[in-house]
């Protein structure tokens, strides 16, 4: 979800705030490394970004308490009365940023850690004993649901309703075990009271590997780190301080390197979080591991799995890889509150299956479809891969093969190359306006397609969801405003509508013993619509909009988030042929109305949003096996819909498959990306739109070719 725009003259005004930084060090007594970075992000968010936010008290406050949920994201360590003990400090942050010491910080991190040493000699009493699992009671697990514990005996209540909901997820595993092992005359047979009594000795093992990465594996620069991102986060939600370590990380996530099963992960509380799943990767291909979702285990092949709660992301990523071609199996939660287990292959992740692809559907019509994970652009290389000169080459391909129509498919691309972006847009349309870009302080600048000629004329779709981002948006907003194409997809994109730039804190402030301060990734630019509305929190928003499961990721669910606005309108001129987007629309709406498929789809998309609503979760051993084995059936009702899905009619390009030769993997590669695509339901209804927009263009077309 990014762009490439490099603008220097925001670094020399940070320069000269730097200098005036540089005096506030006496010679024999000069600032620490966390005041120096305070001092230095405090700066630089004030005199870079793109729409800072008045550094004062409301601001700090802000921080203070976001910094407190990223430390006890359970409310399980500070008590009511701490937090009331520290609320006088919560207006000091902006005085820190300015200078003043960074008394903040220090207090809560003291506290935290006594905090987390008490927590440590609760939890070994409680699963000392056992659990009794048919009283009627509830726990609430969503922490904005519930306070901090007014005292120690509130937290120790609140830690043992957690504890025995752990339990009770681990006793009804091992049942569920016994009863798949009866018959076996090899394996004896346990009792309940035997089973309670492991999973409380697992439920322990857990939480000893957490607690014991809280006292010694989280230390105060990890605190810290936090600290000051609590800080970046709260200016905008893509404003985030990155320490050494993360910064190698992040380079290393922009120039597209990524090794094991192909999915990016971060710790969440004590969980490990799935962010985002590589194109081409073995968990892409293998399709059934999700953004949002919760690695909760970690079995290689047929072993007895290993729980990685707790774990830092280091450590799971350790269990996850492995040798090419073995199994390795991961029991993962998805956000709809279900758990099933995914096995996937590991395998090397293959690069040029991030690049663009194309294929043909043949059916009531011809129609190409160009498949763009990303708006790559190799920036080292002048002869490197473009993701624009590679869509290019696929429309040229297509052309030949005499399509009907074109459907660009967008979806989970999260942006990338801003000159990509406006050279791609050209293929469509003429000489013209694609996005306008403003930064701080100034006025809009219009990129503009400066090619008259057009690649391609006839009838276009593109298909986007909450996951396409930034350059997705901007191509998906520039075919919407020359009404050039229909978009097709979620209700509305991401709303990523800002541009960052990567800053080393080295090149402010040389650190003398050779260390390193790390980077700030700083907000500093916003893009706008040839219409002039911003694509910033609103996203584009779909002509045809079909029912999907992802909600609850999209720029407006953060409160940080920059606001919407307009600029004055471009000058441009629409499309000879418009899309008439409301009789699509109303012929999908009627196709959707009465197909099997559509309508067992938001059957189970309301079952599993009533799910994730769900606040307060039984303790209760049998309530507890109703509940689940009602997501286990909303979960298979789910996985039936693509049944009732007829299959497209896809297949390769005779060139492309001629390049495969007898490239066995290739071969196999490509087999799966065909058969994804087979059984789409999003992707069928596109064809159906299409089918709509061919007829629907054809007469205009006639005319301008008389």
């Amino acid at each position: 979800m990014r762009l490439k725009v490099i603008i220097p003259v925001v670094l020399l005004s940070i320069s000269a705030g730097v200098l005036a930084f540089n005096k506030l060090g006496h010679n024999d007594d000069p600032p620490g490394r966390y005041e120096v970075i305070m001092n230095l992000v405090g700066q630089m968010l004030k005199e870079g970004h793109y729409q800072p936010k008045a550094i004062d008290d409301k601001f700090s406050t802000e921080v203070f308490n976001k910094y407190l949920r990223s430390l006890d994201t359970e409310k399980k360590f500070f008590l009511k009365t701490d937090v009331d003990k520290l609320m006088p400090l919560a207006v000091h942050i902006d005085d820190e940023l300015k200078g003043a010491p960074i008394d903040c910080f220090r207090s809560i991190n003291t506290l935290i850690k006594q905090r987390v040493a008490e927590a440590a000699a609760i939890y070994p009493e409680i699963l000392s004993k056992p659990f009794d699992f048919t009283v009627d009671e509830k726990v609430t697990l969503d922490p904005d649901k519930v306070d901090f514990p007014a005292d120690e005996n509130a937290r120790k209540e609140a830690w043992r309703k957690v504890l025995k909901y752990r339990t009770l997820e681990k006793l009804t595993d091992l049942q569920e075990m016994r009863e798949k092992d009866k018959g076996k005359d090899s394996i004896k047979t346990k009792t309940d009271v035997e089973l309670e009594a492991e999973a409380r000795v697992k439920v322990k093992q857990l939480y000893d590997r957490y607690f014991e990465r809280l006292k010694n594996r989280q230390n105060d620069n990890d605190r810290f780190n936090l600290y000051v991102n609590a800080i970046t986060t709260t200016m905008d939600p893509h404003t985030d301080y990155f320490p050494p370590d993360e910064k190698r990380a992040f380079e290393e996530q922009m120039a597209g390197k990524f090794f094991g099963i192909g999915a990016q992960l971060k710790e969440e509380g004590d969980k490990i979080r799935v962010v985002s799943i590589v194109t081409g990767s073995p968990s892409w291909k293998q399709g059934q591991l999700k953004a949002n979702d919760v690695i909760q285990k970690v079995a290689q092949g047929n072993t007895e799995p290993v729980d990685i709660t707790g774990y830092p992301v280091e450590d799971a990523v350790k269990l996850i890889r492995g040798k090419k071609g073995t199994p390795v199996k991961l029991t993962v939660r998805s956000v709809d509150g279900t758990t099933k287990d995914i096995t996937i292959i590991r395998d090397e992740i293959v690069t040029e299956e991030t690049f663009a692809k194309s294929a043909i559907i043949n059916g009531q019509h011809k129609i190409g479809y160009i498949y763009l994970p990303e708006f790559y652009a190799d920036f080292n290389d002048r002869n490197g891969a473009r993701s624009a000169e590679d869509v290019a080459k696929e429309v040229a391909k297509l052309k030949a093969e005499n399509v009907e129509g074109i459907i660009l498919d967008l979806r989970f691309n999260g942006g990338g190359s801003l000159q990509d972006v406006v050279q791609m847009a050209g293929l469509f349309i003429p000489e013209g306006p694609v996005v306008q870009v403003r930064s701080r302080g100034g006025d809009a600048v219009v990129l503009r397609d400066r090619d008259k000629n057009v690649q391609y004329e006839g009838p276009l779709a593109i298909m986007v969801n909450e996951y396409s981002a930034s350059a997705s948006e901007i191509m998906a907003a520039a075919m919407q405003d020359y009404k050039r194409a229909v978009i097709i997809g979620s209700t509305q994109t991401f709303g990523k509508g800002t541009v960052q730039r990567l800053f080393n804190l080295d090149d402010f402030y040389p650190v003398k013993d050779g260390g390193s301060l790390g980077a700030l990734k700083l907000t500093q630019q916003k893009f706008y619509r040839a219409n002039g509305g911003s694509t910033q929190l609103k996203g584009v928003a779909s002509d045809i909009v079909l029912p999907d499961p992802y909600y609850e990721v999209a720029e407006r669910k953060d409160s940080d988030a920059l606001a919407w606005d307009e600029i004055p309108r471009a000058s441009f001129t629409a499309w000879y042929n418009p899309v008439n987007a409301e009789s699509l629309k109303k012929n999908s709406e009627k196709r959707m109305a009465s197909s099997a498929a559509f309508k067992l789809l938001n059957e189970n998309l309301n079952t599993l949003k009533k799910l994730e609503k769900q606040e307060t979760y039984s303790l209760n051993l049998q309530t507890y096996k109703t509940e689940q084995k009602t997501n286990t059936a909303a979960l298979k009702k789910y996985d039936a819909v693509n049944d009732k899905v007829k299959e497209l009619n896809i297949i390769n390009i005779k060139s492309d498959m001629e390049k495969f030769g007898n490239d066995s993997s290739k071969i196999a590669r490509n087999k799966d990306w065909i058969r994804i695509r087979t059984k789409d339901i999003y992707l069928d209804e596109a064809v159906n739109v299409m089918n709509d927009l061919i007829v629907q263009s054809l007469p205009k077309m006639q005319r301008k070719n008389q």
